[in-house]
């Protein structure tokens, strides 16, 4: 493959940048992709057109696994826009009305549910902003706020659950590594060991919950807070969801609908058909151990079979208890999907940036930059800093994984180096990447489920994972290079969190809509 050396980080800079400054994500991403196949067609604007269009937007589509998360996700859509257009989404958000009367508690339910969805990142993503979203509006907590929880309690969790769909893939890198090292040692404990050592995903995690229990918030996420509980705007003005209002504004039907726990039998069948399917596809049947499976198991298969299953099984719900006709399900369902067209185009083109700064090696010329003879000591924070690099420019944090982890293991050794800490360290600065990058596939989802605008979920979640991420490196990852153990500093970092949510944090719950309640489906204030 040629390198391109620092002209290779123009395509991923300019699809960031442009997105930043105008909003429109489409035409950035399509940008960028545009430039890096032009710079691949030896600077020829009219081949690297062509070639946008042909190669890298139809390979994109080419690839089984891309194709396999884009019918999920739109069969998933489909599945959440019959519960909706069946009355059942009303009633649970009237049920969790109740319990979570308060914008703080309905924002702690929402993370709570965020850890309960442990299994995979994308349907942790869907579920959870698309079934709370009616309970935090109605209580007017901002898109922005929905968006930022659904999308830190997505990877974080996802990435150090002992079975999920990412513990295989973390665990084959790390394999990979050990083997060309000759090094022999039990890869799923090394993989726990990691965790304590996840600093960024742990503090990320704790610090949505400091923030919803606090009441506090600071930076751009103070101000959207702000608009909500005072104008009643979820959104700013001019802003462009990333759910149509084929699924947002979903007229229920009149009279008979689903009960709150009828909401719950579709999700809860995607959840089991998600783990069962995971067991089986993984070769559970054939005597391998739940273990094995999970890390062996094709989860972009698994996750159709889950969607289209959790599809049947609201249709036949709302079929048999006579809530909807066919006809009424089958409408349901695609406005469901026509929710997800802004999200769909977007992903296709961030695949195909992907393609082209693959070829470009854009990701090998980060690495070569930026490594170097360090102090042992200061690996650990290295390799928290270049994976996020890599996630950022890339939008992947699976990529991120593998582009560093064959270089962290053996600098690691190599230098004398923590390694516990470095394989955790890797396997976390991919997640902080990934929320800080507009072309994230994860954070594209958490928008697309929260209904916010994708740029303004990114600009309000920055702040809050920028703070994660440097006491992440203060408080875990230098101490951890000079051999302190993770038990103590992760104290520290929560009482660091703590302490800063209270200094930079503004109340929100003092606004005059602060406290609001939700009593009979009508908000009202003490």
């Amino acid at each position: 493959m040629e390198e391109f050396g620092m002209i290779s980080l123009l395509p991923p800079l300019l699809a960031i940048i442009l997105a930043w400054w105008s909003r429109e994500v489409l035409v950035s991403l399509f940008a960028g992709v545009f430039i890096g196949a032009t710079i691949l067609a030896n600077f020829n604007p009219l081949t690297g057109f062509m070639r946008t269009v042909d190669t890298y937007m139809v390979n994109s589509l080419t690839d089984s696994w891309n194709v396999a998360i884009l019918l999920f996700l739109l069969t998933l859509a489909g599945m959440v826009g019959i519960i909706s257009r069946s009355g059942a989404t009303q009633s649970v958000a009237d049920f969790l009305a109740k319990k979570a009367k308060t914008a703080r508690k309905a924002q702690i339910a929402t993370w709570f549910m965020g850890l309960l969805i442990f299994f995979d990142d994308y349907a942790n993503t869907l579920i959870v902003g698309n079934t709370m979203r009616s309970i935090t509006d109605k209580l007017k907590v901002s898109r922005e706020k929905l968006a930022y929880i659904v999308d830190c309690t997505a990877a974080p969790v996802t990435s150090m659950a002992f079975i999920s769909t990412w513990i295989g893939y973390e665990m084959g890198l790390i394999q990979d590594a050990f083997t060309k090292l000759g090094m022999d040692q039990n890869i799923y404990t090394t993989f726990l060991q990691t965790v304590p050592y996840r600093f960024y995903s742990i503090f990320a995690l704790v610090l949505v919950l400091f923030i919803a229990y606090l009441g506090k918030d600071y930076g751009p996420m103070y101000d959207a807070e702000v608009r909500a509980r005072t104008e009643g705007k979820l959104l700013r003005d001019g802003a462009t969801p990333m759910a149509s209002e084929e699924l947002t504004d979903m007229k229920v039907p009149e009279g008979k609908r689903l009960t709150w726990y009828d909401a719950f039998i579709p999700i809860i069948s995607v959840i089991v058909i998600t783990i069962v399917g995971l067991w089986y596809n993984g070769g559970g049947a054939e005597g391998a151990t739940i273990r094995q499976a999970f890390g062996d198991a094709d989860s972009s298969v698994v996750l159709l079979w889950a969607s289209f299953g959790g599809t049947f099984v609201a249709g036949l719900l709302s079929l048999l208890k006579g809530v909807l006709s066919v006809e009424e399900i089958m409408e349901a369902w695609i406005n469901g999907i026509k929710s997800l067209a802004i999200a769909s185009a977007i992903l296709v083109l961030a695949w195909s940036l992907g393609g082209v700064i693959e070829e470009l090696g854009t990701a090998n010329y980060i690495v070569s930059i930026t490594k170097g003879v360090l102090p042992p000591f200061l690996v650990p924070t290295m390799m928290f800093v270049l994976p996020c690099i890599v996630a950022f420019a890339t939008g992947t944090s699976w990529g991120a994984n593998a582009i560093i982890m064959p270089l962290a293991i053996p600098m690691a050794v190599k230098l004398g180096a923590p390694l516990t800490p470095t394989i955790g360290a890797v396997l976390t600065g991919c997640v902080f990447g990934d929320h800080c990058s507009p072309i994230s596939d994860t954070t594209i989802m958490s928008s697309t489920s929260s209904a916010a605008d994708h740029i303004d979920h990114v600009k309000t979640q920055i702040p809050y994972a920028v703070t994660a991420a440097l006491i992440a490196i203060l408080v875990g990852f230098i101490p951890a290079g000079l051999g302190i153990s993770a038990m103590i500093t992760i104290p520290i970092g929560l009482v660091a969190l703590f302490l800063t949510v209270n200094f930079l944090g503004k109340d929100v719950t003092s606004l005059s809509e602060d406290i609001a309640e939700l009593d009979e489906g009508v908000v009202k204030t003490k």
